[in-house]
């Protein structure tokens, strides 16, 4: 089988909680998170092949090779029960993982993500994706494709953040990127794989996101144990709305999957 050597960072101890990227995007993305979570998790933050520090030099991946991979490198560190969440591509590999592992985890959730295969809208412009990098390469790809993942009326009051989203895309690799645009095209649906997982599950939206549309993250919230929409938000989440995400996952963790260093405030508190 082919390997991919996993670049990482790991902090805190603790039950294991997985924050997998997206797409031209990296593990440096989740800093904000490693230090809320890692007072009481396991925290690790994996680079996908191709992307960050993990090379990857074939012309070919699938969702459900890069799931194997990374479920090899969570045996290599014997993590168990890990809790994984994933942002939009990293969604995607994480529902390969759930197919993979079933009950070997401890929970999942889809941060600006979704379960359903490309429509033919999506899969053509994938394909176009795939005609441009191959003609202007890298860099002048994911300066165009980085800062309409976020809201076009926030942009300017953002512009640190998408700088910052920005360089870490200029250091996707051309075959990475190649290859994980025609996985994502080419995936399956997985809405059952969703629906089956019998752990903790989470769906976090943003109501102005561009590449996931709403009225397919809203079809998932019947089948997750936690819903939640953020307004004014695109894609990005994570930067757009760092404190507000970092608490929902945290109400996610400390209801369905074990006590987060937000159980006391979250009691008190109530809902969100």
């Amino acid at each position: 089988m082919i390997q991919s050597e996993i670049g990482f960072k790991e902090v805190g101890n603790g039950q294991p909680l997985i924050f997998i990227h997206g797409f031209c995007e990296s593990k440096e993305m989740w800093k904000a998170f490693e230090e809320a979570f890692s007072p009481n998790y396991r925290v690790l933050c994996p680079d996908l092949p191709g992307f960050g520090e993990s090379r990857w030099l074939e012309e070919e991946i699938s969702l459900e090779l890069a799931a194997v991979l990374l479920e090899d490198w969570m045996e290599e560190l014997g993590l168990v029960k890990p809790i994984l969440i994933g942002h939009s591509l990293g969604g995607y590999v994480t529902l390969a993982l759930a197919e993979l592992m079933g009950e070997k985890l401890g929970g999942l959730g889809l941060f600006h993500s979704t379960a359903f295969a490309d429509d033919e809208e999506k899969i053509g412009m994938r394909n176009r994706t795939l005609t441009f990098v191959e003609k202007h390469g890298v860099d002048k790809f994911v300066s165009s494709f980085v800062p309409p993942l976020f809201p076009e009326h926030r942009r300017e009051e953002l512009k640190d953040k998408i700088d910052f989203a920005v360089e870490l895309a200029h250091k996707t690799s051309y075959p990475g990127l190649m290859a994980f645009t025609k996985a994502m095209r080419d995936r399956k649906d997985r809405i059952d794989v969703l629906k089956n997982f019998q752990g903790p599950k989470m769906m976090i939206a943003g109501q102005a996101d561009a590449a996931i549309k709403l009225e397919d993250s809203r079809k998932h919230e019947p089948i997750v144990d936690f819903y939640f929409e953020l307004p004014e938000t695109g894609h990005m989440g994570m930067f757009e709305r760092e404190e507000k995400t970092i608490e929902v996952v945290g109400k996610f963790l400390d209801r369905y999957c074990s006590p987060s260093v937000f159980s006391t405030e979250a009691k008190r508190s109530g809902e969100i």
